[in-house]
Parts: structure tokens; sequence; C-alpha cells
């Protein structure tokens, strides 16, 4: 696509009907850190992978007994002046639909409606037997009540809500099991190596379909299931802009790329459109 000089507040007032991609970026002012640094390189281990959760019950040890510390600091997260500022466009009418690859929930509790939470949700788990849901606050209070010596201590928050554990005592962690069926329970996202839902990912093409432009919030783009959906865009022969501190798998394609202070030039842009006594601040 042809590059633009014009300015990101210019841009948010002409397209009139935004489909909007969100990922880690827009979540790390919470407390939430990202996966990758500036240059897109993983910042710690590798996550677990989708068949290695299904096959191994001491994979799921591992992601339990990591999941039930770090899900202290994902449920401790509020959402912050990204989230509120992403709000404010969508009450003014600017915004069609919100693609998340954030798995927080940040989005709605800053009052997001149209959201599509690409990679699924945190705050719940799902039988892979039998479909239930059960919420993560009442599945935490099982693990807790099965694993009593597990002790408090200090972790460090993942987007995933995984966390750093002693190894000596991820082999002793009990897992619950479903309460409807006794089947084995996962937490209701994506993982690496799954597969993001058809049904979803055609409410998503659909959005960038009726869209006049594409706005990428935060996410360097590096995994497929939101890099398709610039694909999408430049298929369509809409507008993307990309904001986001450093680079994106996408830059090649962006109609304006703003880099350097990205967040902070997202919220004074929206600032600018939206009159302060409608946008509610973090």
């Amino acid at each position: 696509m042809q590059k633009t000089v014009e300015s990101l507040p210019t841009w948010l007032r002409r397209i009139e009907r935004w489909t909007v991609l969100t990922g880690a970026g827009v979540s790390a002012a919470s407390g939430i850190p990202t996966y990758r640094d500036r240059d897109g390189r993983w910042l710690r281990v590798d996550p677990i992978q989708h068949r290695e959760f299904v096959e191994s019950y001491s994979k799921r040890q591992r992601y339990w007994a990591r999941s039930m510390v770090g899900w202290t600091g994902v449920d401790a997260a509020i959402p912050n002046a990204n989230h509120y500022a992403l709000a404010a466009l969508e009450r003014a009418g600017k915004i069609d639909t919100l693609i998340t690859q954030n798995v927080d929930r940040l989005h709605q509790r800053a009052g997001s409606k149209n959201v599509i939470d690409l990679h699924g949700r945190l705050d719940r788990a799902v039988c892979l037997d039998c479909g239930a849901h059960e919420t993560r606050e009442s599945l935490q209070a099982r693990l807790l009540a099965n694993n009593p010596f597990v002790p408090e201590y200090r972790h460090i928050a993942r987007p995933d809500g995984d966390a750093d554990v002693p190894e000596d005592y991820i082999s002793r962690i009990s897992i619950p099991d479903c309460q409807s069926c006794g089947g084995t329970l996962m937490p209701d996202v994506v993982f690496f190596g799954g597969t993001v839902p058809k049904p979803r990912v055609e409410l998503c093409s659909d959005a960038i379909s009726r869209s006049s432009g594409l706005l990428v919030v935060g996410s360097s783009l590096q995994v497929y299931s939101g890099f398709r959906f610039c694909r999408q865009a430049e298929k369509h022969r809409i507008p993307i802009v990309i904001v986001n501190e450093g680079q994106t798998r996408a830059d090649d394609l962006a109609t304006l790329k703003i880099s350097a202070n990205a967040m902070q030039r997202l919220v004074a842009a929206v600032d600018e459109l939206v009159p302060s006594t409608e946008k509610k601040t973090a």
C-alpha cells in the first residue's frame, strides 16, 4: 500500500468504520507483560503447545501449577488508558468491531461492547470432553483447595496468566476434573499450535469486509491468526494503520505506521477526536 505522511488523528477522523485488532501491547500498562520485544523476539521460554496440553498429564500439571499462581496477576489487572481510549472510539461510533488477541477481557471491562476474543478468554475453563464451562474463579478455588502445600510467593505474570514456580512441586499438583462429567479441563483459550474456531474467524472476516479501515494496536502480528486480517484488508484495499512499539509482520502493508511512543500517541489522538467529557480514563 502507498505510505502516507498524514497524522494518526487525521486518519481516525477520516475513517468512519474501523475494525480494530489489538495485541499484548495494549495491556502492558496494566501490568501484563508482552510476549515479545520490539524486534519480535521471545522474551521468555516458549509457551506450552495445544497438543502437549491435551496429550500429557505432566504438561497439564505444569500449566495449572504455573497458572494457579499467575492467575492472581491477571485477575487483579485493571484497564488502562489504551483500553478506555478504544472504548471511547466505539462509543463515538468509529469502531465497528474490536478483535483482540488478548485473553484478559480488559477491553470489556473498559466498556467496549462489540469485542471478539480471537484467542479465547482466560476467565473461564472448558471441558475437553463435554464442553461444559466453569469460571476461573471457581476453578481457582478448587485448585487451591486441592493443593494446600502451594506457598505464597512473588511471581512474574505473563499475557497468558503463567508464572514461574518451583519445579520441585509441579509433579505434586492435583488437577480438578470437570464437575459435569469428570473430564479434562483446559483454559478456554487457543494455545499455541491450536486452531481458532472457524465461526470466530468468519465473524472477524465479516467485520473486515464491511469496514473502511483496519487499525492494529499493540501487536507485532507475528502470529498468523492476527496477521491474516492484514492480508484481508490489503485484498480489500482498505487502509491499514498500525500503532505499535517496534516492528510488526505487516509493516510493509501499512498505510501509516506509528512506532515511537505508540500507545501515548493513540490516547492523544483519541483525545483530539472524542470530547474529554465523553472519555473515561484509567
